[in-house]
């Protein structure tokens, strides 16, 4: 994800920045068990505030690539599908690294033992945005945007089809016997899948990544008519009614194809890039109509090492999960929530102690840009 190309496009900086930001605040809550609702995933058909972060992610990846494209103006073919294709493994790595960091686990006899690459997840958020990248921007490169967008509404189609095919032919869209789940347990194996719901079932699995390439191909879109009309009322007024229209389809196909952000079902895409359109109109209106951007800074650290900013925040949840303290060796993650954020209240507490992580990420953020380091793969 790159820095934006031009500071004229506030609202397109502000939305990154924003995603990164409350994608680290509902990863790192102190504890699962007292999260406020909105701060939780959807159990499995529905739609909370948090569902929308990952997909405004791709949504984003979307709107940079709008930007990128222009920078490939003059290049070979050759050279541009290298730095499609190196940037997609660089990505998908630093997410498979990430899911077996740190290659070493302790033991009953708290020893420490290596983890085994037998049982290490292969895909996951980053996987997914690599994926969705490589696809959406090979059909950017060398299709015309409306034979993109085209494609993408495809895609949504046959990935509802195939759920209906090759799924529990009583409920296609259960968790276990969706024809995705079924897929990924034939190629990848359960070790290998995500086992956060209890059982192996990965909700960024591979064939459920087939439908989240029209978000970033649908944010492609949205970043080329904001840098075309984003700051005229015509744009504002057109990027605003197809928001409501996007969202009215998807809740009507709703009805028979249910919004399931762990399916990353059809209906769950149209949601979100509705929302999404709706939202840069929002922080459009604000930013360049009415000139309010004293705030916009803080979420602009952000976006301006999104990539960098958040496997910070998971690498370093991950090693206060790894550190043991005290007698009981308690992980220093769950000791902290429980000895000096609780205090605030079970809930409240929980909810600082994700703030904490995220203005710790906040920092590092904003020391790198002021000594304008910016990390880009």
């Amino acid at each position: 994800m790159n820095q934006p190309a031009s500071p004229r496009f506030l609202a397109l900086d502000v939305l990154r920045g924003m995603t990164v930001f409350f994608m680290i605040i509902v990863n790192t809550p102190g504890s699962w068990d007292t999260t406020w609702a909105p701060l939780k995933h959807a159990a499995w058909h529905g739609f909370t505030p948090t569902d929308l972060v990952f997909p405004t992610f791709m949504f984003v990846v979307g709107n940079a690539l709008s930007f990128v494209e222009k920078k490939w103006n003059g290049l070979p073919d050759g050279k541009v599908l290298w730095i499609i294709t190196r940037r997609t493994l660089i990505i998908f790595l630093l997410g498979y690294l990430m899911y077996w960091f740190p290659f070493v686990h302790w033991n009953e006899a708290h020893e420490l033992v290596a983890n085994p690459i037998a049982n290490t997840r292969i895909m996951g958020v980053l996987q997914r945005i690599a994926l969705g990248y490589f696809f959406a921007a090979l059909m950017i490169r060398y299709l015309k945007e409306a034979t993109a967008v085209r494609i993408a509404v495809v895609l949504l189609l046959v990935y509802w089809l195939l759920l209906l095919l090759f799924g529990d032919k009583s409920d296609p869209f259960n968790m276990l016997t969706n024809a995705g789940n079924r897929f990924d347990l034939w190629l990848l194996g359960e070790n290998h899948l995500y086992h956060g719901e209890g059982v192996p079932f990965d909700p960024e699995g591979l064939l459920s990544t087939m439908p989240s390439i029209a978000n970033v191909v649908f944010g492609y879109a949205a970043g080329k008519f904001i840098a075309a009309k984003g700051k005229t009322w015509e744009g504002l007024t057109k990027l605003l009614l197809t928001g409501f229209a996007v969202i009215s389809m998807a809740l009507l196909w709703h009805l028979v194809f249910p919004i399931n952000k762990k399916l990353w079902t059809g209906s769950f895409v149209l949601l979100t890039v509705g929302i999404d359109c709706v939202l840069l109109a929002a922080l459009s209106y604000v930013t360049d109509f009415l000139g309010r951007t004293k705030w916009t800074y803080f979420f602009e650290v952000f976006g301006k090492n999104p990539l960098f900013i958040y496997l910070l925040s998971e690498i370093g949840a991950i090693l206060l999960w790894f550190v043991p303290i005290g007698e009981k060796r308690q992980p220093l993650y769950s000791w902290l929530y429980e000895n000096i954020f609780i205090h605030a209240g079970a809930y409240l507490g929980s909810f600082l102690f994700a703030l904490a992580v995220v203005m710790f990420c906040w920092l590092v953020g904003w020391i790198m840009d002021k000594k304008k380091i910016y990390v880009r793969v």
